[in-house]
C-alpha cells in the first residue's frame, strides 16, 4: 500500500466525529467573533469565551479523540500479522487527528488575533509564544488519552479519564493555583488566571510531561496483541 493510501485510510478510520468536531468549534468561534457584540454579549465576556474555546474546547476534543482511537479496526487478526506491528498504524491515526485539531486551533487563534479579540484578554501572550495557549493543553490531553487508551484498553474508560481531568481542572482552578506543582501542570491558566510569571514555565512543563506520557505509552503500543485484545478484565 502506498504511503498516500495509508494516510487516506487512517483519515477514514479516524471517524467523522474526530474530523468534524474541531472545525465545528472554529465555526462557532467565528460566528461569535463576528456577531457576539451585536447579539448583546459584553466585549470582555465574549473575548473570554472565545479564548476559552481555543484553550479548553479544542484540546478536550483532541484528548477524547486520542483516547478513542484504539478499537476502530475490524480485521484485528490481520493487524497482528503485519511486519511493522500496530504501533505505526496508531501513530499515523494519532498524527491525523491531533494534527487536524491543532490546525483548527491555529486557524481560530489567528482569527482572534486578526479581529482584535485576543488583545481583550488581560495579559494574554501574543506572537508565537501565545500559540502555547492552546498547543500545550492539546498535546498534553492527547498524550493522556493515548496512555489511558493503551493502558485500559477501553475507549469508554480512556475518554472518561480525559474528561474527568478536564472537569477537575475547570472546577478546582483556584485551589490548584495555590500549590507550586499543580500550578506548573495546570492546563488552562490563560483564561482562568490571566497574566502570571509562571505562565511560560507552565506551558513548557506541560509539553515536557506530554512527552513523558507518550514515552510511557510507547512500550505498550509495541504489544499489539494486548492493545487490540479488547477491554481489560
Amino acid at each position: 500500500m502506498k504511503s498516500l493510501d495509508l494516510w487516506s485510510h487512517e483519515i477514514r478510520r479516524a471517524g467523522p466525529a474526530a474530523l468534524l468536531a474541531p472545525p465545528a468549534l472554529v465555526l462557532l468561534i467565528s460566528t461569535l467573533a463576528a456577531f457576539g457584540t451585536w447579539l448583546g454579549s459584553r466585549e470582555g465576556n465574549t473575548a473570554w469565551f472565545l479564548l476559552g474555546a481555543v484553550e479548553t474546547g479544542i484540546p478536550l476534543v483532541a484528548g477524547i479523540t486520542a483516547a478513542s482511537l484504539i478499537g476502530r479496526d475490524r480485521a484485528v487478526e490481520l493487524l497482528l500479522t503485519l511486519p511493522g506491528g500496530y504501533r505505526p498504524i496508531l501513530l499515523r491515526r494519532l498524527t491525523v487527528t491531533v494534527g487536524w485539531a491543532a490546525l483548527c486551533a491555529l486557524a481560530a487563534s489567528v482569527l482572534l488575533v486578526a479581529t482584535g479579540w485576543w488583545e481583550l484578554i488581560p495579559g494574554a501572550p501574543g506572537g508565537l509564544t501565545g500559540q502555547l495557549t492552546w498547543l500545550s493543553p492539546l498535546l498534553w490531553l492527547s498524550a493522556l488519552g493515548l496512555l489511558a487508551a493503551v493502558t485500559l484498553r477501553s475507549a469508554a474508560a480512556a475518554t472518561s479519564v480525559v474528561a474527568s481531568v478536564w472537569v477537575f481542572e475547570q472546577a478546582f482552578s483556584g485551589v490548584l493555583r495555590e500549590s507550586a506543582v499543580p500550578r506548573l501542570l495546570y492546563l488552562f491558566p490563560t483564561t482562568r488566571w490571566g497574566a502570571a510569571a509562571e505562565w511560560l514555565p507552565n506551558r513548557l512543563t506541560l509539553l515536557s510531561t506530554a512527552l513523558l506520557l507518550v514515552a510511557a505509552a510507547w512500550p505498550l503500543l509495541g504489544n499489539a496483541e494486548r492493545t487490540l485484545g479488547g477491554e481489560a478484565e
